[in-house]
């Protein structure tokens, strides 16, 4: 399988370079975290400062420091290789607010984006029912674009739609070879409950582990490639990497 990584640092992937994977699907009845309860956990991965995971309300991590003195052994916890892993977050943080302030201010998605109107620009139309868009993929002979992200918090996420989603290079491009869908994982807006954990399912069958995540996948289901993270390049370069995944 194809595999293309962003082809620069970006801080939603800087955790995921840290995990490791010891841990992977462990099943847990209940996680505590200070206050916090979580039921129903499946473990996706561990890092040197948290723990990854799907639950019932969707997806989730928390600071292992906060775990009970077991859980902390159970998932290895080193308090300084923690403190060296947040130091070096920390300073990528500041490279990526940097890295952003160079750039055009950009605003976060619109969910309910329609077409254009007669005249005006050409717009992608996303929808969230996955299911459907394989079965309209297979009828039309089309691709699926599965947009795992953060609409609403992730910097990279908010970047890559004004710089290659919302162009109409790749709206006509889409609308001649893909049905595209959104798993959104927002942190501010509300979800309903049902969409939450139909996208949590897919993040998880997908083994998605940062935003943002683009896989490509025919009308069977079956992932042709994926790109993890941002690319530069503007709508050609994302243009020419699906077309290399659907060879």
């Amino acid at each position: 399988m194809k595999n293309l990584r962003g082809k620069i640092a970006v801080v939603p992937m800087i955790l995921a370079a840290l995990i490791g994977t010891a841990r992977a699907d462990e099943q847990l009845s209940v996680l505590k975290a200070g206050t916090e309860v979580y039921t129903n956990v499946t473990v996706t991965s561990v890092s040197a400062t948290d723990v990854y995971f799907i639950y019932t309300g969707g997806m989730a991590n928390v600071k292992i420091k906060t775990l009970a003195p077991e859980l902390q052994k159970h998932f290895h916890y080193d308090p300084k290789r923690a403190k060296d892993a947040e130091q070096k977050l920390a300073e990528n943080k500041a490279l990526y607010h940097q890295q952003l302030l160079r750039q055009p201010a950009v605003s976060a998605p619109d969910m309910t984006r329609r077409p254009a109107a007669a005249g005006g620009a050409a717009e992608a139309i996303w929808r969230n029912d996955y299911p459907g868009a394989l079965q309209q993929a297979k009828a039309e002979n089309k691709l699926v674009l599965l947009d795992f992200t953060g609409s609403d918090w992730c910097g990279w996420c908010i970047k890559f739609e004004h710089d290659v989603l919302s162009t109409s290079k790749f709206a006509d491009y889409a609308g001649r070879k893909l049905q595209l869908v959104r798993l959104d994982f927002p942190r501010h807006s509300p979800q309903p409950d049902a969409l939450k954990r139909a996208n949590a399912a897919l993040s998880e069958q997908f083994k998605v582990d940062g935003f943002p995540t683009f896989v490509l996948v025919n009308g069977d289901g079956r992932e042709l490639g994926r790109q993890v993270g941002y690319l530069n390049g503007g709508p050609d370069a994302f243009i020419s990497e699906l077309e290399k995944f659907s060879r």
